[in-house]
């Protein structure tokens, strides 16, 4: 880090009797008013001793109030410090996540042949999965890691934008057990043919599935996986029972992707 970086580090990261000050006050502000320096002792991993100076000190300071053998209550005073001191850590906290580690971000792909660290690579979108190809392309990053052909390597530095058509969803309407039979199988597979996966929401669906024939890629989670799969640019066929299509839907709407809902019953 540079000096004005150095600069605003909080004092309590610079000086371990503050920092272990700090957390000797918020331990006992947990536990008031019956307060055990031993087991202080040990969740901060000191000894007992140097925790009952650390008490002391606090009471002299006026953050810390004794009301009797092992009974301790944190002042208003107290209160307040450890409120300015949460207050500067988290700032620096946020000053750390936004402008250093956001400046660094790192994201996985999977090499399509042998690539170097260091090396600058195209980014690609295929099945689904960000790639990383030895020529670089309209969209660039460099790679931090290297690899072979398969392996998933690190990649930052983004530049341009990853060509790729976002993915559609066909929602096959099922039919609750208690409300008439399932679809026939050769429907079924007509309504999954062409698609990159299949998914299947509900008992119902996932019987109607193997039925037919059909092994569905995706059975938990379908809301929120069928959606990601379409963002990715994977063409997806679900299988929902009735009383989850709307949930499904909806989820749709939110990440705006294309959808239509189709009831087998209209084409028999």
């Amino acid at each position: 880090m540079s000096d004005s970086d150095d600069a605003s580090v909080p004092e309590l990261l610079d000086s371990k009797r503050d920092a272990t000050r700090y957390r000797v006050l918020v331990e006992i502000a947990a536990r008031q008013p019956a307060v055990s320096q031993g087991e202080i002792a040990e969740a901060i991993g000191v000894t007992s001793q140097a925790v009952s100076d650390y008490v002391r000190d606090l009471v002299q300071a006026g953050y810390v109030e004794k009301h009797g053998r092992g009974r301790y209550e944190v002042t208003k005073e107290g209160v307040d410090w450890l409120i300015s001191k949460t207050d500067t850590l988290e700032t620096y906290i946020d000053r750390v996540s936004s402008d250093v580690l956001g400046s660094v971000e790192v994201d996985a792909a999977v090499a399509t042949g042998r690539i170097d660290e260091g090396q600058e690579v195209g980014l690609v979108m295929r099945d689904g999965l960000l790639h990383a190809t030895p020529d670089t392309g309209a969209a660039t990053a460099v790679a931090v890691t290297g690899g072979d052909e398969g392996d998933a390597i690190g990649v930052t530095d983004f530049e341009g934008v990853v060509d790729y058509d976002p993915g559609t969803v066909t929602a096959v309407s099922i039919p609750k057990v208690t409300e008439g039979e399932p679809p026939d199988a050769e429907t079924l597979r007509s309504f999954a043919a062409d698609y990159d996966l299949l998914a299947a929401a509900g008992t119902e669906a996932y019987a109607a599935a193997t039925r037919a024939d059909l092994d569905p890629d995706i059975r938990f989670g379908t809301a929120e996986a069928v959606a990601q799969a379409a963002i990715r640019g994977l063409d997806v066929c679900l299988f929902a029972v009735t009383d989850t299509l709307s949930r499904h839907t909806n989820r749709l709407r939110e990440e705006g992707v294309r959808y239509e809902v189709r009831d087998p019953a209209d084409e028999r």
